[in-house]
């Protein structure tokens, strides 16, 4: 505070302390719990096993047969962990970017119910913890599973382990990834000018010819983000490569084990999240380099047709083939999430039981604690960590993202860089890094709850950050423009002018956070423990244990708790009204 005082009155930061303050609390933020961990456990990999520092430390684990052994191409064994981790996400990035892209089309180019429905049931992968499909296909095709007891039944076959491995990871990723590349192209192929379609038509250009030479071109930036986002998604993924990976090893799964197993090996551990935090950044590279500096800007200030012109009967019918397989398997997955928590024993004894809710979550009135439900602690402890961490989360969000949008200062292109920092190291690594570096002096964190939320702020960040500035950019300057000309602050400018039409962005940064703090757990599974169990980490566990029915009925729970905390959020936070209001004409604005 002192030093954002000074600096104001120095002249920087426009001479504002609010600003000030905001960007030297932000940037220490993340210096202190994202750059300094990260730099921390990058340190670690020199470790030479013996007290001391050794450069080749690392190279002995990096060019190592196990890390990029290519045995599996003549048959003489299994690959090495990185080509079957590179393997694994760019074959789920590429199905993921096609179907989203499909889905895409489906929702902004179509028009039926067959459009609102998938509107409606693309929200729920995005809400359920991030193994709840997992779970699902093993409850559909595990050895117990519903299809594999089908066909024993009718056709006599013997169940198999086909679930588990590359195609079970592959097939789960799918399913729980495509929503975001999804809701990435959606707004991308929503933005495409129906001008375009228009002048193309005018100029005799068939379906097929308006769609390759104008619409795929133009969907390359959001086809090269969704790509890049289920890669790093993939690339990180620990959830569903730890339930169906079987005898499949992914860096993920690798460097958990290095630390919580039987190796107790932070050198190693430290040596893969370098290796994944590298493949990270060279997936940014080249998502920048594929873009390059062209231009894809098509929406100027001139009028536009309304409507854009129909696709290709063929690509409509390819797209609505997708939305049909896409929508069916989701009602089969949650269906199945739904009625798996009420029978005795999946795949034994089908009997409608309450049983494993009762487990999880009975009460026993008159005790001295009525909770006496197993799964009590866990859900309690995680909803209050993500009813402080949405708000928190929010705010920070808002304030960083109104920082980078409205106010010019020295040093703004390197706030915004530190802002997103976190979004480049994938949660695996930042697990780790937060074990070795808070594990003692002078921040003694690890084991506590505090780490778990200052965790999830950071993870969060960026996102809100992204949230906050597309929605400013909707806002005509001139607003706030006006407010600083008549005499107010900014912080009132802020308060006043702009908040009031961020409603939609707040609403959602409140939900995201809270959906996120509910159901994240690849970089928090390092840093629970025996006094703050998360319910991801709680349903895991049960997983693990074989504990399925218990695991369903939890993860019912939570799909639940979200969908009525989005529910609430929306109706007390509201939506921005941008049109006229009662007997007058534009937006009322009051500034004192």
């Amino acid at each position: 505070s002192c030093l954002a005082l000074g600096l104001s009155q120095r002249g920087y930061f426009g001479g504002d302390a609010f600003v000030a303050g905001t960007v030297l609390s932000i940037s220490l933020l993340v210096g202190v719990f994202t750059l300094v961990p990260t730099a921390a456990m990058l340190s670690h990999a020199f470790d030479d096993g013996h007290g001391g520092h050794a450069w080749t430390a690392p190279l002995r684990l990096l060019y190592s047969g196990y890390l990029w052994s290519g045995a599996c191409l003549t048959g003489a064994g299994r690959c090495g962990t990185v080509w079957t981790t590179l393997f694994i996400a760019t074959m789920s990035a590429l199905l993921c970017t096609l179907v989203g892209f499909a889905l895409a089309l489906q929702m902004a180019r179509v028009r039926g119910p067959l459009t609102r429905v998938v509107q409606w049931l693309s929200v729920l992968p995005l809400i359920a913890p991030p193994f709840v499909v997992g779970l699902a296909f093993i409850l559909l095709f595990g050895r117990s599973g519903l299809f594999n007891t089908l066909l024993e039944s009718w056709f006599g076959i013997v169940p198999g382990r086909w679930i588990y491995g590359v195609q079970g990871i592959l097939l789960a990723q799918l399913f729980t990834f495509t929503p975001v590349a999804c809701l990435v192209l959606r707004g991308v192929v929503e933005g495409i000018s129906p001008a375009l379609d228009e002048a193309a038509q005018t100029l005799r250009a068939g379906p097929y010819q308006r769609f390759f030479s104008i619409t795929l071109p133009l969907a390359k930036p959001g086809l090269t983000s969704a790509f890049l986002i289920c890669f790093v998604e993939s690339l990180t993924d620990f959830g569903n490569p730890i339930l169906l990976g079987g005898n499949t090893e992914v860096l993920a799964t690798d460097i958990f084990f290095a630390i919580v197993g039987a190796q107790q090996d932070v050198g190693r551990a430290a040596s893969l999240s370098a290796l994944l935090l590298g493949l990270t950044l060279v997936a940014l590279w080249l998502q920048r380099r594929v873009l390059g500096k062209a231009s894809y800007a098509t929406i100027g200030g001139k009028g536009a047709a309304t409507r854009h012109a129909p696709l290709p009967v063929s690509l409509q019918r390819a797209c609505g083939s997708a939305a049909v397989l896409w929508s069916a398997l989701t009602l089969l997955v949650f269906m199945l999430v739904l009625v798996g928590g009420f029978v005795v024993n999946w795949g034994r004894d089908y009997q409608p039981s309450m049983v494993h809710y009762l487990n999880a979550f009975g009460v026993t009135p008159g005790a001295a604690d009525p909770l006496t439900g197993v799964a009590w602690e866990s859900l309690l402890g995680t909803l209050g960590m993500a009813l402080l961490v949405a708000p928190l989360g929010a705010v920070l969000g808002l304030l960083a993202g109104w920082v980078i949008s409205r106010q010019q200062f020295s040093g703004k292109r390197l706030f915004e860089a530190f802002s997103f920092l976190p979004l480049a190291v994938p949660g695996t690594v930042i697990g780790v890094a937060y074990v070795l570096s808070f594990n003692g002096p002078p921040l003694e964190l690890t084991g506590g709850a505090a780490i778990i939320v200052i965790c999830l702020l950071c993870r969060n960040l960026p996102v809100l950050v992204q949230t906050t500035v597309a929605a400013l950019a909707q806002v005509e300057r001139s607003l706030g423009e006006a407010s600083l000309t008549l005499g107010a602050s900014n912080l009132q400018t802020l308060l006043r002018i702009e908040l009031p039409l961020l409603r939609q962005a707040l609403s959602g940064s409140l939900i995201y956070g809270f959906v996120r703090a509910m159901t994240t757990i690849t970089a928090v599974i390092f840093l629970v423990s025996a006094g703050h169990e998360l319910a991801t980490t709680f349903i895991i566990n049960r997983v693990i244990n074989g504990d399925y029915g218990l695991a369903v009925a939890y993860s019912t729970l939570l799909i639940g708790l979200s969908l009525v905390v989005v529910a609430l959020v929306q109706r007390l936070v509201g939506r921005r009204r941008a049109g006229p209001a009662s007997g007058a004409g534009g937006i009322p604005i009051h500034v004192s």
